[in-house]
This record gives C-alpha cells, sequence and structure tokens, in this order.
C-alpha cells in the first residue's frame, strides 16, 4: 500500500488502497501513525511500503526527497503566507519518526525546473499541487491546465508531460479565504494596521464580497488564470479540482466555452498515493518533471 498526505489549507488529507480520509488542521496537532490504520484493508501499518508527504511551501528543495535528508522540514522559513496550527508539523514529524519509507514533495519556486519567465515571482506552487497536477494527467494525459479552487486558487499549466510553471494563490485569482494583497491592502500594511500575512488571509471574496457575488467571482478570475495559461498550449483542456470546483464550474464552462474535468477535494491526496507508487515501486527518476533525488531509501 502507498500513501499519500495532502497539507490542505484547512485539512490533512490521506489516501491509498483506494480509501481517504481527512483531519482538519488544528485535530492534526494529535496524529499518530496508527490512524493510517484506517486506510488498510487488513487495519495495519504492516503493508505500507512508501508514502508521499507534503508541507506548507516545500520551498528549500527541488527534488523529491526522502524525508530524512530535508533540513528544516523542507522550509526556507516558516514565516510567511499562511495559517499556522502545528497540524502540518505533527503529521511531517511522526512520519519522519516513523521508520516507514518516505518522500516529501517540494513546491514549485525559482529552485525548480520550470519556464524561467515565472520566476520572476519567487513561489508558483506549493507541494500538494504536485499530487494534483498528478491526478490530473491520469485523467487528460500530458497537456492540461491544472486549477485548484477552495480556500485559495492555484493554477499549473502542463505540458508534454512536465510541469511548465503556475500561478500562487498571491499573485492572481482570490479564492475564499486568501488572496492577492490590492491597493487598501498593501495602504493597510504600510500603515502597521496589519501585517502582510493577515492582509492575505483576508483577501479572499469570503472576506471582500457579498455572498451572492463570491462564486461568480471565482469562476471569472479561475477562468482567467486557465485562459492565461492556455496561451502557452493553446487547446490544452482544463481541469477544476478542490471543495469549490462544482461551484464554480458553471462559470467557468461559461467564460472558457468549454466544460473542465471536476475532480473533488481529494485530488491530491491519490495523486501523492500514486507518486509514493511509483518512486518506490516503480523506481522513477522523475515525476512529471520533477527530479526523484537519488534512492530515496537510503539517508
Amino acid at each position: 500500500m502507498f500513501i499519500g498526505i495532502d497539507h490542505g489549507t484547512t485539512a490533512m488529507r490521506f489516501a491509498g488502497a483506494g480509501t481517504w480520509f481527512k483531519i482538519p488542521r488544528k485535530e492534526a496537532t494529535g496524529f499518530c501513525m496508527t490512524d493510517l490504520a484506517r486506510l488498510s484493508p487488513d487495519n495495519t501499518l504492516d503493508d505500507i511500503e512508501g508514502i508521499a508527504v507534503t508541507y506548507s511551501m516545500g520551498d528549500n528543495f527541488s527534488a523529491i526527497t526522502n524525508i530524512q535528508n530535508l533540513k528544516n522540514r523542507g522550509l526556507v522559513s516558516r514565516e510567511g503566507a499562511g495559517e499556522h496550527t502545528g497540524g502540518g508539523t505533527r503529521v511531517f514529524d511522526e512520519v519522519k519518526r516513523s521508520g516507514i519509507p518516505a518522500v516529501a514533495i517540494p513546491g514549485l519556486h525559482r529552485g525548480s525546473p520550470t519556464d524561467p519567465r515565472f520566476k520572476v515571482y519567487s513561489h508558483q506552487a506549493s507541494p500538494e499541487k504536485i499530487g494534483i497536477a498528478y491526478e490530473v494527467i491520469r485523467h487528460l494525459g500530458p497537456d492540461c491546465i491544472v486549477c485548484d479552487i477552495s480556500s485559495n486558487t492555484v493554477s499549473l499549466l502542463v505540458r508534454d508531460g512536465r510541469i511548465v510553471g503556475g500561478f500562487d494563490a498571491c499573485l492572481f485569482a482570490p479564492g475564499r479565504v486568501h488572496g492577492a494583497l490590492d491597493l487598501d491592502a498593501i495602504r493597510a500594511v504600510d500603515a502597521g494596521e496589519i501585517s502582510a500575512n493577515d492582509a492575505f488571509l483576508h483577501a479572499g471574496v469570503g472576506k471582500t464580497l457579498p455572498e451572492d457575488q463570491q462564486i461568480p467571482a471565482l469562476a471569472m478570475f479561475a477562468a482567467m488564470e486557465c485562459a492565461s495559461l492556455a496561451l502557452l498550449a493553446p487547446g490544452a483542456p482544463v481541469a477544476l479540482c478542490g471543495s469549490l470546483a462544482d461551484a464554480v464550474e458553471p462559470g467557468v464552462t461559461e467564460i472558457l466555452r468549454t466544460r473542465p474535468l471536476v475532480l473533488d477535494e481529494w485530488a491530491a491526496a491519490r495523486g501523492l498515493s500514486a507518486i509514493a507508487e511509483a518512486v518506490f515501486k516503480d523506481k522513477v527518476d522523475e515525476i512529471i518533471g520533477i527530479p526523484v533525488a537519488m534512492d530515496p531509501f537510503k539517508e
């Protein structure tokens, strides 16, 4: 059995052996490895052959790497855009201590093998988006656009089976909770009224628009991200993922004039489970353009 662990904004999601479950991030501070037994048909950890785990931004490494070899859990710093609850840290550390073979998936950043033009920005996507993209190409093939819409919105382009680049949550389209800092937010930060991170955490449509305008706005901006990435891959099919994918699909379909594939909130965890299998069973040396560090079993 191979397990994927998605460090999402609101919950930790776990998938393996055709099943899945999630734990809210605040509750994940009590996570134990025995919790993973519910994924096993035999209710045991003995049949776990490998795990692919994600943690926060994943911006301090650029290859899929043995979890034992990471420094600072793969982060440049814990400071930055996002809410810190301790749940993801607990899961990461328990997996590392377990001794079960595990790899960490990097985020996309300036050290990643993406199109250099995207590196005008320091960060393009957090690690779980690699899992989503890997799941999507199993449905749509080697050329596709992936848009994950929930607390935030992140979009990626995959061409010829390799990730070209993407737009992170703080760059373009807003999500329900997070979004880019606009003029009012920049002024508030400069005036010392709010931190930049708090501004990011309050820039989503749930904070800035009336309820009846939120889904239409999410759909418009998600469609705009997808359309802009399509300039680099004309005709590439689109997949919408995340907890709000179903809600925005009609609006995105109307704007793009094509119906996207819709996957649910489990796409990342399922894709990460498949990545773990490819790394530990098939011994691949790259995953959609992201290199696998030599011998992930070896410390």
